[in-house]
C-alpha cells in the first residue's frame, strides 16, 4: 500500500517544484491528491477553479474580543500547490486540503502558511545546513544555494532525487515545534485517511504535495493512523494566547465572546508575495520565476534584462547598450564559473552589479540576504530589484463569494453618495456631512487603501468645520476590503472591532489610547465591549509618566462632558479611562521628582486636567441633591489633598508646586477647604514665592499663574507682595530669575498684562506713564535669557580667579598703578 503513495515534497512557489508536481500527477494520475492548505476550505474547492487571475490568496482569520489572527495561503500561477489544484481535475483526481486552517494556534506566529522556514526552532539548523552546503559549494546566499541546485532545468527524475536528499537533510531528525507537530499530525490523518479508500488499477492511490520540511515526517507518521475521515477542529475563545507557539486543545465557544472565523480568496500581489519586501514568503523576485515558467529560463533573462535596462533609462540612470553587452558577456563568464548549463537568476544579478555598479558599495548585494533593502543599497540595485519582483495584482473572477462587509460598504456608500474618486469637501456642522465623514472616519480605521483625510482638525471637539479626503479606488483596495470582512459583518462592527483591537494593542499607554477615543468619536463609535473596558481599567495603571495622561485626560473629558454631537457624551469607555487616569495621575504626582524643560508644558496641562475634572465634579455636586448620581467615580478630596502635600513638599519641583498651589487656590470657593480666596490665597503664594532661590522664583510663578490667574493676577496682595519680592533682588539674583519671570507672565492674556502694568505703575506713583513703558520692548536690549548666561559665565569666571587668590580689587589695584602718572 505505501508504495502508492507519493510525498512530494516542495519549495513554496518554485516553478521546479511546480514542473515536478505537474509532471508526477500527470504520470501517476493519482486517486487523491492532497495538499498541504487550509482543510476547512475543502468544502469550497470549486471556488478555486473559478476564472482567476493569479496570484490570489485565502485568507482565514480567527477574531474575537480576546484575539484577532489573520493568515494568508498565496498561490502563484507557478506555485506546486497551484498546479497541483488544476493537473489534479485535469486528471479525474480527487483533491483535499489536509492541513490545519490558519486560524489554528499552530499559525499564531505565521501570517503566511507557505513560508519559507518552518518555525524557529527549525531555523537555526536550517541556516547551519545551508551555510555548509554554500561553502562547499562556492554559493553566496540561500537563493543562489536553491537556484544552482534546483533552478537549472534539469530532468524530473533528477529533480526529485535532489529534492529528497535536500529537504531530509534540512529536517534531520528534529520533531520541530509543538505547533508544526500538531499541523503534521493532521496532514499525516489525511493520509491514512486517503490511502485506505478503494482504488483503481493502474493509478496511485494518493501523492501529497506539501513543504520539503514536512515530508520527511509525513512519510514516518501516516502509517498505523485511524483511516477515518479526520475532523477538522473548531475555533474556540479559549484558545491560547498569541505569543504562545504551543498548539492547546480546542474547548467549548463561550457566548461570551462571540467569534469571527472563516476564510475568503483574496486577490494578491507579486509585491506581497516576494521574500524582499519582508513577507515571509517561498521565494524571491515573482515577476522572474513567472517569466521562467512561462518562458523558460533563457526568454526570462531576455525579458528581465529588456525591463531593467528600460527601468534604469526611465529613471535616469546610467545604462547604455554597452553596459547592456558588458551584462551579458558577464553572466555567460559567471555561468561557466559556477558550472551552469545556462545563466541563473544570481548570475544575471551579479553581472548587472558588476557592470553598472561603479561606485564601492555602502551594502550588501540585495539578493545574498532575506528580508527588506538595507538603507544604502545602490539605486541600480534597487531598480533591478523592483522589475524582477513585478506589480502584478491578481484578480478575482466575477461572482466570487466575498464577505458580508463588501456589499455592506458598497451601500452605505451609496447610500451616503460618497463616490470613491477625487477629492470630497465636507462641512462638519451639516448633518449630511457628518455622516459622511462618520463613514470615512470608519473606513480609515480599517485601513483601506484610498481612503485619505488630506485636510481638517486633529481633535474631535476642535470647532473647526471643514475636512477634505483624497479618494481613489487603487488594485490593492479589494482585497483590503475582503480581509477587513474578518472584523464584522457591517461597516460599523467592523470599525468598531478594529478599533477596539487597536485600543488593546495601546497595554494602557495613555497617548495612543486617547487618540484611538478621538479616532471613535470622529467614526461615532462610542459603544465598545465591556471586556475591552476591564482591560483598560487595570491596563492604565502601567503608564509612567504624569506628563503622558494630563493632556490626553483633557481631551478625552471634554469628549465626556460636551461630545453630544458625536454621540460621546457620557460615553463609558471614556468614563473608564478618565477614572482610571484620575487615580494614575495623582499616584504619579505624589512623589518628588524634576520636570525637564521640554516637558513643563504638559507636567502643567496635567495638573489643569485634573483642575478642570475636580472642578467639574464640584460643581455638580453643588447644583444637584445628595442622592444625585456623580458625574465619575472620583474623590475631588483625594486630589485636594494630593496638590496640598505638593505644594509643602520643598523636594518638590517648583513648577509643580506653583501648579499644585494654584489649583488649590482656584477651587478654594467650592470646597469647605480651609483656603479662601483673596488676601489670604495671596500671603500663601507669595509665602511660596519667597521660599524659593531666584532662578527657579518664575518656575513656581508659572504654575500659579497657569492654574490660579484669575485669583492672583488681579489681586492687589498678591501684586504688591511681587513687587516687593522683586525689588529685593540684587543685580545678579534679578538677571537669573529675568528668564523665567518673564515665561511666568506669559501666561497671562494681553489685557491682564496691561491691567498687571498699571497696577504696578500705581504701586510706584508712577500713574503718569503708559502701562507701555512696562511691557515695551527695548531696542537694543539683549535677551533676558542672553543676560543670565552671561552673568553665568561672568560669575564662573571671578570664582575660578578667586580659586587662585586673584580678586577682582587686585586686578583694579594693578591698573591703577600701571596708569601713568601726571
Amino acid at each position: 500500500m505505501s508504495e502508492s503513495l507519493h510525498i512530494v515534497g516542495v519549495r513554496h512557489h518554485s516553478p521546479a517544484c511546480a514542473r515536478l508536481v505537474a509532471e508526477r500527477i500527470r504520470a501517476l494520475r493519482p486517486m487523491y491528491v492532497l495538499i498541504e492548505g487550509p482543510a476547512d476550505f475543502n468544502e469550497r474547492l470549486d471556488e478555486l477553479y473559478l476564472q482567476h487571475s493569479p496570484p490570489v490568496a485565502i485568507y482565514s482569520y480567527l477574531s474575537s474580543d480576546r484575539t484577532h489572527r489573520g493568515s494568508w495561503s498565496p498561490f502563484a500561477e507557478h506555485s506546486p500547490e497551484w498546479q497541483a489544484l488544476q493537473v489534479a481535475r485535469e486528471v479525474g483526481s480527487t483533491v483535499r486540503f489536509i492541513d490545519l486552517p490558519a486560524w489554528h494556534d499552530a499559525f499564531s506566529r505565521m501570517e503566511n502558511r507557505y513560508a519559507d522556514v518552518a518555525d524557529h526552532e527549525h531555523e537555526e539548523r536550517a541556516e547551519a545546513y545551508e551555510r555548509a552546503l554554500t561553502e562547499k559549494l562556492s554559493v553566496q546566499g540561500r537563493d543562489a544555494l536553491w537556484d544552482h541546485l534546483f533552478e537549472d532545468g534539469c530532468d524530473v527524475a533528477e529533480l526529485a532525487q535532489r529534492l529528497s536528499t535536500y529537504f531530509d537533510h534540512l529536517r534531520g531528525q528534529d520533531p520541530g515545534s509543538q505547533g508544526n507537530q500538531a499541523r503534521e499530525d493532521m496532514m499525516a490523518r489525511w493520509i491514512a485517511w486517503a490511502m485506505a479508500q478503494p482504488g483503481e488499477p493502474g493509478r496511485a492511490q494518493a501523492l501529497a504535495v506539501c513543504g520539503g520540511y514536512h515530508a520527511p515526517a509525513l512519510a514516518r507518521l501516516w502509517q498505523g493512523l485511524p483511516a477515518t475521515l479526520p475532523e477538522t477542529p473548531q475555533p474556540s475563545p479559549e484558545t491560547t494566547d498569541e505569543d504562545e507557539d504551543e498548539a492547546q486543545p480546542v474547548q467549548p465557544a463561550s457566548p461570551q465572546a462571540p467569534l469571527r472565523f472563516g476564510s475568503y480568496l483574496v486577490p494578491y500581489t507579486f509585491k506581497r508575495l516576494d521574500a524582499f519586501a519582508g513577507y515571509a514568503s517561498g521565494m524571491p523576485s515573482p515577476a522572474y520565476y513567472q517569466w521562467v515558467w512561462d518562458h523558460g529560463p533563457e526568454g526570462a533573462a531576455h525579458r528581465a534584462l529588456q525591463l531593467v535596462m528600460q527601468r534604469l533609462r526611465d529613471k535616469k540612470l546610467p545604462a547604455s547598450t554597452a553596459d547592456l553587452m558588458a551584462v551579458h558577456l558577464r553572466a555567460q563568464g559567471l555561468a561557466r564559473l559556477r558550472g551552469h548549463d545556462k545563466p541563473l537568476r544570481s548570475d544575471w544579478l551579479d553581472a548587472l552589479a558588476g557592470a553598472l555598479v561603479k561606485d564601492a558599495l555602502d551594502a550588501p548585494l540585495p539578493w545574498t540576504y532575506r528580508g527588506k533593502m538595507r538603507p544604502g543599497t545602490d539605486p541600480v540595485l534597487v531598480q533591478a530589484m523592483d522589475v524582477l519582483a513585478g506589480d502584478i495584482v491578481g484578480r478575482l473572477a466575477p461572482g466570487t463569494p466575498q464577505p458580508p462587509l463588501v456589499a455592506a460598504v458598497q451601500a452605505e456608500l451609496a447610500a451616503h453618495g460618497i463616490a470613491l474618486r477625487g477629492q470630497l469637501k465636507l462641512d462638519l456642522l451639516t448633518e449630511t456631512d457628518r455622516a459622511r465623514s462618520r463613514v470615512l472616519h470608519r473606513l480609515a480605521i480599517l485601513r483601506l487603501p484610498g481612503v485619505r483625510r488630506t485636510q481638517g482638525p486633529k481633535l474631535a471637539m476642535s470647532g473647526e468645520r471643514t475636512e477634505l479626503w483624497s479618494l481613489s479606488e487603487p488594485l490593492e483596495q479589494q482585497a483590503a476590503l475582503i480581509e477587513a470582512g474578518a472584523w464584522g459583518a457591517s461597516l460599523h462592527d467592523a470599525a468598531r472591532a478594529r478599533l477596539e483591537d487597536d485600543l488593546r494593542q495601546a497595554q494602557g499607554r495613555i497617548g495612543p489610547l486617547a487618540e484611538g477615543l478621538n479616532q471613535a468619536a470622529w467614526a461615532g463609535l462610542s459603544a465598545l465591549s465591556d471586556t475591552l473596558l476591564r482591560e483598560l481599567r487595570g491596563a492604565i495603571a502601567a503608564e509612567q509618566r504624569f506628563e503622558a495622561l494630563g493632556p490626553a485626560l483633557s481631551v478625552l473629558h471634554t469628549l465626556l462632558r460636551h461630545g453630544q454631537m458625536l454621540g460621546m457624551a457620557d460615553a463609558p469607555v471614556l468614563r473608564v479611562v478618565i477614572e482610571s487616569g484620575f487615580d494614575r495621575a495623582l499616584w504619579l504626582l505624589e512623589p518628588p521628582a524634576a520636570i525637564a524643560p521640554a516637558d513643563m508644558q504638559s507636567h502643567l496641562e496635567g495638573h489643569l486636567a485634573l483642575r478642570r475634572i475636580v472642578a467639574d465634579m464640584l460643581a455638580h455636586a453643588q447644583d444637584h441633591s445628595s442622592d444625585a448620581q456623580p458625574l465619575l467615580d472620583l474623590e475631588p478630596a483625594r486630589a485636594l489633598a494630593v496638590w496640598q502635600r505638593k505644594a509643602a513638599d520643598p523636594a518638590a519641583s517648583p513648577l509643580s508646586r506653583g501648579a499644585a498651589l494654584g489649583a488649590t487656590l482656584s477651587l478654594a470657593g467650592r470646597t469647605d477647604d480651609p483656603h479662601a480666596q483673596g488676601e489670604s490665597g495671596a500671603a500663601e503664594a507669595m509665602q511660596l514665592l519667597q521660599s524659593l532661590p531666584a532662578p527657579v522664583l518664575g518656575d513656581a510663578l508659572t504654575g500659579l499663574l497657569a492654574l490660579a490667574r484669575e485669583q492672583l493676577a488681579s489681586e492687589p496682595a498678591f501684586v504688591a507682595g511681587m513687587d516687593r519680592t522683586v525689588q529685593a533682588l540684587d543685580n545678579a539674583d534679578f538677571v537669573r530669575a529675568m528668564p523665567s519671570l518673564r515665561a511666568a507672565f506669559a501666561w497671562l492674556p494681553p489685557q491682564e498684562r496691561g491691567l498687571l502694568a498699571d497696577q504696578v505703575l500705581a504701586l510706584h506713583d508712577a500713574t503718569h506713564l503708559s502701562r507701555r513703558a512696562l511691557t515695551a520692548h527695548r531696542s537694543g536690549e539683549a535677551p533676558p535669557e542672553q543676560l543670565a548666561e552671561a552673568r553665568r559665565v561672568e560669575d564662573a569666571v571671578f570664582a575660578r580667579l578667586a580659586a587662585w587668590g586673584v580678586t577682582l580689587e587686585d586686578e583694579e589695584e594693578k591698573d591703577t598703578e600701571k596708569a601713568p602718572r601726571p
